[in-house]
């Protein structure tokens, strides 16, 4: 009786392993389907019990973000020890880099969360956001290079080739960048440069993950540094977008029709402009559109609903994702020696100190500041954004995230390559 009050995906406990089972017992024979249809069922069902077995695991749930934390690490698990078929790691590698099924997700969060927002309070934000992230940066910068120089390790190596790397939004946008950008300034091999630099990111991307769990659980013992996934303050009341909360299915088609538009805007101009990332152009976009008024109320409505629809059924899908094709357990364990540790959790936890003041003072929640200026900082990109505001369960506050990572990651890897000619 007890296992039927259990509720998986909206299902109960016997629903829920039936479909598993399908699922899972194609896969052990080696049957389960190519493609999108194989990807999504198998990332689908270990999602959906990696999320309900973390978020009814006691420590897990309170302070290690809960499912997302084993969504991520249990699927990355199952791929270090060969529990999963190679042809499914594959697949599931090539749907979600390849075919792209995380840009299909962010594309609808970015959409959805910025033009469910309120007009005012986008414009108000965003004006303090970027000095706010970039102050925590810089106090993480200077911090753990004064940790480092005092044990040893030293100034510039703990700046360059720790906390840069965790900053620089990513894999893709910033340690392989950098590794080129570190090889052809010092002379050195990337490939040695990229394995010195991926714990780094790697590691940051665990530690912000786990630290949006923590900050989730400060944020119920002190409710009034928290906005419950509003960013800025604001006692007027005035500001609460009026959305529908009527499903419409037409709607939801629209929403996803713009979600795509908007994402290849900013493929588009990333191509003439490829010094700033695609996500960073989209947002730019879409916040133009939302300040301007370009978009009538109903298809803002419509992004927002197809964004909620997404961020319900997907996440836990993409986290799992996430693990199997981008999280390496092996370089992980290799990286962690007690120095290495301290220095990676003096970034992480300096930048988001240093956002959640900072946000405090400009009028942000403390909260969302250091979850969004802060933790964003050190994740890896888009992945690691979901990671995060999932584990910290405000996945609202993507647009901010996104901001963190992606443009807050193209000046690092300006600050980078200037830092290389005065520190090198």
């Amino acid at each position: 009786m007890q296992g039927n009050k259990i509720q998986v995906m909206g299902m109960n406990l016997l629903q829920f392993s039936m479909v598993a089972i399908i699922v899972l017992g194609a896969t052990a024979m080696g049957y389960l389907p190519g493609g999108m249809v194989g990807a999504l069922a198998i990332t689908i069902v270990l999602g959906a019990a990696f999320n309900e077995i973390g978020n009814r695991t006691p420590i897990v749930k309170t302070y290690l973000g809960g499912g997302a934390i084993v969504a991520i690490f249990g699927s990355a698990a199952l791929v270090t020890f060969n529990v999963i078929p190679k042809e499914v790691i594959e697949n599931v590698d090539f749907f979600m880099n390849d075919v792209g099924f995380l840009n299909f997700y962010i594309s609808a969060l970015i959409t959805g969360s910025i033009l469910g927002m309120n007009r005012k309070l986008l414009i108000k934000a965003s004006v303090r956001f970027l000095p706010v992230a970039i102050c925590a940066i810089t106090f993480a910068l200077l911090l753990v290079g004064s940790v480092g120089f005092l044990v040893g390790y030293g100034f510039k190596e703990a700046i360059m080739f720790i906390a840069i790397p965790m900053m620089g939004g990513g894999m893709g946008a910033g340690v392989i960048p950098l590794s080129n950008m570190y090889a052809e300034a010092l002379g050195r091999d990337p490939a040695q440069l990229i394995s010195i630099m991926i714990p780094a990111s790697t590691l940051g991307n665990v530690m912000a993950i786990i630290g949006g769990g923590i900050i989730a659980k400060i944020a119920i013992i002190k409710p009034s540094w928290s906005g419950n996934g509003q960013l800025m303050k604001d006692d007027s009341g005035e500001l609460n977008e009026k959305v529908s909360s009527k499903l419409d299915l037409r709607m939801l088609g629209i929403g996803l029709l713009l979600s795509l538009t908007f994402f290849t805007f900013g493929t588009v101009i990333g191509k003439i402009i490829p010094s700033i990332h695609t996500y960073a152009w989209m947002i730019i976009g879409v916040v133009f559109a939302k300040i301007v008024g370009l978009i009538p109320e109903k298809i803002e409505q419509s992004a927002s609903q197809w964004g909620q629809f997404v961020m319900t059924n997907l996440t836990s899908a993409l986290l799992v994702g996430i693990g199997i094709s981008m999280i390496d357990l092996n370089a992980v364990a290799a990286a962690i020696t007690p120095l290495y540790l301290i220095l990676v959790f003096i970034v992480v936890s300096g930048v988001a100190i240093g956002a959640g003041i900072g946000g405090k003072i400009v009028g942000f929640y403390p909260i969302e500041s250091a979850i969004t200026a802060g933790l964003c900082t050190t994740n890896m990109g888009g992945t690691g954004d979901v990671a995060v505001l999932s584990a910290a369960n405000r996945m609202e506050l993507i647009p901010f995230a996104q901001i963190a990572t992606r443009i807050c990651g193209a000046l690092v890897l300006i600050l980078a390559s200037a830092l290389l000619k005065i520190l090198m």
